[in-house]
């Protein structure tokens, strides 16, 4: 997929270094930053979840509590 994106002058200017520093294009270093932001809000989804019923009522109890208001 093509995009078109307003990037700050700034921004250009350090995507410009860092990509001469490390010999790559800008684009790829655009597409390597998106790849990295979509993994990290993946995960930190599966980690807000993890442990979710740590420390809190067995869910076992839970489910018979809410049973018994039936």
């Amino acid at each position: 997929m093509r995009a078109l994106v307003d990037i700050p002058d700034d921004m250009v200017e350090k995507l410009n270094a860092l990509s001469r520093e490390r010999g790559v294009s800008r684009a790829s270093l655009i597409r390597a930053a998106l790849s990295r932001l979509v993994d990290e809000a993946q995960t930190s989804d599966v980690d807000a979840a993890f442990g979710l019923w740590r420390g809190g009522e067995d869910g076992l109890a839970y489910q018979e509590r809410m049973r018994s208001e039936w």
